[in-house]
C-alpha cells in the first residue's frame, strides 16, 4: 500500500515571496502536487480548466458547496473560489504532498476539516525587506502597496497559528528548509500508528523469553 501523502498549506504576507518559493520546489521536487482551486471567475487568456483552476457556473459551484464538496470557500469581489475534496484527495492518496497557498480564513477551516494539515507561514525576514519586494515588483500604484502592508500588519498577529515559520531570506535555502520540513511530517508519530503497531508486535517475541 502506497504511503499517503501528507497536505500543506502555505500561507505568507503578499510580497512574501510564496509563488516563487512554490515555482522552485515544483520544479526541484517531484513528490509535490499544488492544488488547483474550483472558481466561478471566467477564464482568463492562456488559463485551461483542470490546469489553473477548475472552471464551474454559479450553480455548479453552490452544488458543490451543499454536496460537501469542498474544502473550504469563499467568495471575492463577486466569484467563488475554493479547495475541492476529490482532488486532494485522489493526490494524497498516489502518495504526493500536496501543498495549498491559501490565506490564513482558508488555513483555519481546513485544518478544522482536517486536523493533520500542516501549516506553514512564508515571511521575509524584515517589514523594511517586505515593502521593498512589493514596490520592486512595479505593478502596483503607491495605495495598493501600502493596503498589502496594513493587511500584513494586521496577518502577523495571527501567525503562532501556524505550525511553522520559514524565513524566505535566500531563495534556495527557503526552498530545501521547506522540502526537509514536509518530508519530517511523514515520519511524526501520529502519522505512523500502524508501523508503531508492527514494530511493537514484532519485538513481543524477546519478552517471551526468546
Amino acid at each position: 500500500m502506497k504511503e499517503r501523502g501528507v497536505l500543506v498549506i502555505v500561507s505568507g504576507f503578499s510580497g512574501a515571496g510564496k509563488g516563487t518559493v512554490m515555482k522552485a520546489l515544483m520544479g526541484k521536487y517531484d513528490n509535490y502536487a499544488l492544488s488547483i482551486s474550483a472558481t466561478t471567475r471566467a477564464p482568463r487568456t492562456g488559463e485551461e480548466n483542470g490546469r489553473e483552476y477548475f472552471f464551474k457556473s454559479v450553480e455548479e459551484f453552490e452544488k458543490m458547496i451543499a454536496q460537501d464538496q469542498l474544502i473550504e470557500y469563499a467568495n471575492y469581489v463577486g466569484n467563488y473560489y475554493g479547495t475541492p475534496k476529490a482532488y486532494v484527495e485522489s493526490k494524497l492518496d498516489e502518495g504526493k504532498d500536496v501543498i495549498l497557498e491559501i490565506e490564513l480564513q482558508g488555513a483555519m477551516k481546513v485544518k478544522e476539516k482536517m486536523p493533520d494539515t500542516v501549516l506553514i507561514f512564508i515571511t521575509p525576514p524584515t517589514a523594511e525587506e517586505l515593502k521593498n519586494r512589493l514596490v520592486g515588483r512595479g505593478t502596483e500604484d503607491e495605495a495598493t502597496i501600502n493596503a498589502r502592508l496594513r493587511r500584513a500588519s494586521e496577518e502577523a498577529g495571527y501567525m503562532e497559528k501556524y505550525d511553522y515559520l520559514l524565513i524566505n531570506d535566500d531563495l534556495d535555502t527557503c526552498v530545501r528548509e521547506l522540502h526537509e520540513l514536509i518530508q519530517s511530517e511523514h515520519w511524526k508519530v501520529s502519522r505512523n500508528i500502524d508501523r508503531i503497531n508492527f514494530i511493537r508486535e514484532d519485538v513481543k517475541i524477546f519478552s517471551e523469553g526468546e
